[in-house]
């Protein structure tokens, strides 16, 4: 079988490759929300810069079978990178289950091939995704890296995921804030498409608020983002690959999520919740569970996913931790720049260990005065 290859730069074509982009993410199993269309293209409208883009296809005749969504980067070595950038959870690449390796195989040539003065640095790769075929079929130097942490449960109703708790202690605590939370009138509700505007608009006010006098992800507060998840929400919800779940109280909305879902994969992206709702000891984190694990488990995916951060109070549900990796790509005459990358990589981890240990002595000696 013959493929051809084709190199996308300009954003108005991206555009236009929405319909091809969606029929080659529903065949490719192993996708997660990031990879879609919608997500995407939207985020590159909010982030992307002018003469970075770069989108390689992969076709079989017309159909699109293969597509890495990336960029060209400067620093800290010259490369290419997936779009998405710091607010998704998961990168990958797309291919068309149905063409098996042969897909894999072209997409891998045209990587070298568009990488012959760049490093190909894959971050944040879930185990099984697309992208590991093509790590697999690399040819020029490669490496692999351990990236950010994830936590995954199974997408199963929450009446299975309280089973799943060690104890009979911990079932029964789980079960009295759902009581709580039915005994105070907390209902949620699927907002409809044409509401999805207002209600993320909601949920990040209910986000600042939430988090107003703490540290936040400083990046959720910008306009920027504002526009990037409206924009790409709205198709996303409409296709059945989004979940915008608004809470009330009274009449009074205390609380929105939003919920990202795949064919395999679903994960509570971003939330708000009004301070109210921990006033009166309802608790947000097993409400939004309970909201999460309905829109997953309804829907036949297979992994309930927590996304990134190892937070003590995810591990209450004896959640699987499942590393993402960095995958590294390079040809013979770019080796010298992996080279750079898994130095700069170790210095890092190096500095954050470092940094890890002074903290803990400090507090350490803050305890002892």
């Amino acid at each position: 079988m013959t493929y051809t290859s084709e190199l996308v730069t300009d954003e108005r074509r991206f555009a236009e490759l929405g319909p091809q982009w969606t029929r080659l993410y529903r065949r490719c199993a192993a996708a997660t929300p990031f990879q879609s269309h919608a997500w995407l293209h939207s985020w590159w409208r909010s982030y992307g810069r002018p003469g970075r883009l770069r989108l390689l296809l992969v076709r079989d005749g017309a159909a699109l079978v293969g597509a890495a969504p990336l960029m060209r980067v400067a620093r800290p070595v010259p490369a290419l990178v997936p779009l998405g950038g710091a607010i998704c959870d998961y990168g990958d690449v797309l291919l068309d289950d149905g063409h098996g390796t042969r897909a894999a195989d072209a997409l891998a040539g045209t990587l070298a091939r568009a990488a012959r003065t760049a490093l190909v640095d894959l971050r944040e790769v879930r185990p099984g995704a697309a992208a590991e075929a093509v790590y697999d079929r690399w040819r020029g130097p490669r490496h692999r890296l351990a990236d950010s942490l994830c936590l995954e449960l199974p997408a199963a109703p929450m009446d299975d995921l309280v089973a799943r708790l060690p104890s009979a202690k911990a079932r029964q605590r789980v079960r009295a804030k759902l009581r709580r939370l039915d005994a105070l009138g907390v209902k949620g509700r699927a907002v409809l498409p044409e509401e999805t505007e207002a209600a993320l608009g909601r949920l990040l006010d209910l986000h600042r608020l939430q988090w107003q006098g703490r540290k936040v992800t400083g990046e959720h507060l910008r306009p920027r983002f504002r526009e990037h998840l409206v924009r790409a929400a709205g198709p996303m919800v409409r296709a059945g690959d989004a979940v915008v779940t608004e809470f009330r109280l009274d009449d009074e909305v205390v609380a929105v999520d939003l919920t990202l879902r795949s064919p395999r994969l679903a994960g509570g992206y971003l939330y708000g919740a009004h301070p109210r709702l921990r006033e009166l000891k309802a608790d947000v984190a097993v409400m939004l569970l309970e909201a999460c694990a309905g829109r997953a488990g309804g829907g036949g995916h297979g992994t309930l996913s927590l996304l990134r951060g190892n937070e003590p109070y995810k591990h209450h549900w004896r959640p699987l931790p499942v590393a993402n990796g960095r995958l590294l790509l390079a040809r013979r005459r770019t080796a010298p720049l992996l080279a750079a990358a898994l130095a700069d990589a170790a210095a890092r981890r190096r500095g954050k260990e470092a940094l890890g240990v002074w903290r803990e002595r400090r507090e350490r000696g803050g305890g002892r005065s």
